[in-house]
């Protein structure tokens, strides 16, 4: 995606490459980055959180959010920013809705929960440790739920579906609205699932997509190529 992007708009000296890395090892190999050439870096799960914390300069969204996924070295800083917020409206199209249940209590849940709250939704997290649900929900201003409950509008920031696509984290539809982060090679259950009970869906393709275009961006100082980057992505 980020390489179709590059192409796209002549940068032909610009690269995007996938570090695995451990959790221990992720603050030495961040550092390391800028003398190895790397003008910025995505991060994911499950690094979001120590992104931040490792950052020497942060957005508002990001500190606000609590967590980071794009970092871009500048003149020996590490600026941090928080794309998975405003990629997530961007990706709704529409006005926010007025309900909304988060699932996960993560970094990518700290996104989609501050996002939504900042645009005047209700939003409920529901987490397998209820704990982290609530101190979420106290943190950013929403409020935590013990059950599945409905909403107009069902995020799921959880990893079920990562490994498994086949797994879901929903026993049964009930949101007109179903946006899933999770991505791989193939649609997930949950999307399957919501697509078949005539819900309204936002795969996480599209959701990396459009986090990817303000990642962009912020690197290189140019416009995304929103539709190279989809259609990238999709083709992949």
């Amino acid at each position: 995606m980020q390489e179709a992007a590059f192409a796209a708009t002549g940068l032909s000296g610009w690269a995007y490459q996938r570090l695995p890395v451990p959790p221990h090892l992720f603050a030495e190999t961040v550092r390391a980055l800028p003398q190895s050439g790397f003008v910025g870096a995505n991060v994911t799960i499950p690094h979001k959180e120590a992104a931040l914390a490792l950052a020497t300069d942060a957005t508002d969204t990001a500190r606000q959010i609590g967590a980071a996924n794009t970092l871009t070295f500048i003149d020996g800083r590490i600026a941090a920013d928080n794309t998975d917020a405003p990629g997530l409206l961007a990706a709704l199209r529409g006005p926010p809705p007025r309900t909304a249940l988060v699932l996960g209590a993560g970094g990518s849940a700290r996104a989609a929960v501050w996002a939504l709250t900042q645009a005047g939704t209700d939003v409920a997290i529901h987490n397998r440790t209820p704990e982290r649900a609530v101190a979420l929900a106290h943190e950013l201003g929403a409020r935590a739920t013990e059950t599945q409950e409905p909403a107009d509008l069902l995020v799921n920031c959880t990893a079920v579906g990562l490994e498994d696509p086949d797994a879901s984290p929903v026993d049964r539809i009930a949101w007109p609205v179903v946006v899933d982060l999770v991505y791989g090679d193939r649609e997930t259950a949950l999307i399957r699932a919501a697509r078949d009970a005539g819900a309204a869906t936002v795969d996480g393709l599209e959701i990396l997509v459009r986090q990817g275009a303000l990642s962009f961006s912020r690197w290189t100082g140019a416009p995304a190529p929103l539709d190279v980057m989809r259609a990238a992505a999709r083709a992949a």
